[in-house]
């Protein structure tokens, strides 16, 4: 089994990157948030992977962060989701978004993800509830309805989703509706 790459990055081109490895080009599969937070060409990579073994074909999927690897594991053993559409949550939302949807059994932030209908949203949350991360659990801001009332503001703002739940994860946990979109846009506006 093959856990963990270090090597050269050699090409970049979303999804795949390749990582040389002593001559040795790996090619993987990473989700958009690893993606994003690559070091440039030529310069050296540690993946954490997952390698799956199919009939057709082999492949390898790369990994910045453990929570990123373990996630997308619980993702694949879902009935259903295979480790493209993982790929895809994990693109679509972070680790911590993917929690927060979870906690707050939040079916509409899931079907925002291109290739996930409401069948697999529900299915999805009703079997990952309990099963990710609890340090990545909802803030008790956004655990409420003004938490969700300042987010929705702020997306109507033209913020996207993860600006608005970074803003929100800043705010006190008893604030009004009024005051956190005030204060989030006094933090966002930074």
């Amino acid at each position: 089994m093959i856990g963990r790459i270090t090597g050269t990055l050699a090409e970049k081109s979303p999804p795949l990157v390749l990582v040389d490895v002593h001559g040795v080009g790996y090619e993987l599969d990473v989700p958009m948030s690893t993606f994003y937070n690559l070091p440039g060409l030529g310069e050296t990579v540690v993946l954490l992977t997952h390698f799956v073994v199919r009939e057709d074909a082999q492949q390898l999927f790369g990994f910045l962060t453990a929570g990123e690897r373990s996630t997308f594991r619980q993702l694949v053993k879902i009935s259903g989701i295979g480790p493209r559409m993982a790929l895809a949550l994990l693109s679509g939302l972070s680790v911590a978004e993917l929690s927060q949807a979870v906690a707050a059994q939040d079916t509409a932030r899931l079907v925002k993800v291109p290739g996930i209908g409401k069948k697999t949203a529900e299915r999805l949350l009703l079997e990952l509830k309990g099963k990710l991360a609890p340090d990545l659990a909802l803030p008790q801001a956004a655990s409420t309805e003004a938490g969700n009332d300042i987010v929705q503001a702020l997306m109507a703002l033209g913020y996207n989703e993860r600006e608005a739940a970074a803003a929100l994860k800043a705010l006190p946990a008893d604030v009004g509706v009024s005051d956190g979109i005030k204060l989030a846009l006094k933090a966002l506006n930074k």
